[in-house]
């Protein structure tokens, strides 16, 4: 499905059909994503709100330098950032970086893991422990982004992208798989 804006004469009648249009296509990316960056229930549900109010209103300004993927990517991701950086100050909790994530030990997973939802799981807590922008770019990695279109929502280059994905699918697959050698 493609999203086309409307022309700007249309107005809010445009802007709800273009919102409709996002909130189906994208609507469950953005789902996964609000829980990537929110365990809590509650406050993931409210970030989700957050996150297609901020993509409403973006359409007023949306100025077709890129794609309306990008566009509500970069929207997206720029709303649960400062969620998660607000939640974190409140909360007086500190990101860790991704040389300190290794010191990290959930002591709550003393099973082996059983299946894969739990595996994932288990990996959606490593990259919930990331730096936000760590966390962002792998996000878009996993929902199917290439270097080039991370780069626009980043704003970094895509080799830097490519670098970084490459430096943190490492970094957590080596945490991983050493999580699971402690629990076996």
């Amino acid at each position: 499905m493609s999203i086309e804006p409307a022309p700007e004469s249309e107005g809010l009648a445009s802007q709800e059909a273009l919102f409709e249009g996002i909130a189906l296509e994208y609507g469950p990316a953005l789902a996964r994503l609000a829980s990537a960056y929110e365990a809590n229930s509650e406050q993931r549900r409210d970030l989700l709100q957050d996150i297609h109010i901020a993509v409403w209103r973006s359409l007023l300004v949306f100025d077709h330098r890129c794609s309306i993927r990008t566009w509500v990517y970069r929207v997206a991701h720029n709303t649960a950032t400062t969620h998660v950086t607000r939640s974190r100050s409140l909360r007086g909790q500190r990101l860790c970086s991704l040389d300190e994530i290794g010191d990290v030990v959930d002591s709550h997973d003393t099973e082996a893991i059983a299946n894969r939802e739990q595996a994932v799981g288990r990996l959606l807590k490593l990259v919930g422990l990331l730096q936000t922008l760590d966390r962002q770019i792998i996000l878009l990695y996993l929902e199917g982004l290439d270097a080039a279109s991370i780069a626009a929502i980043t704003g970094l280059s895509p080799g830097n992208i490519a670098t970084k994905v490459h430096r943190i699918k490492a970094l957590l697959a080596r945490h991983f798989h050493a999580e699971e050698i402690r629990h076996a």
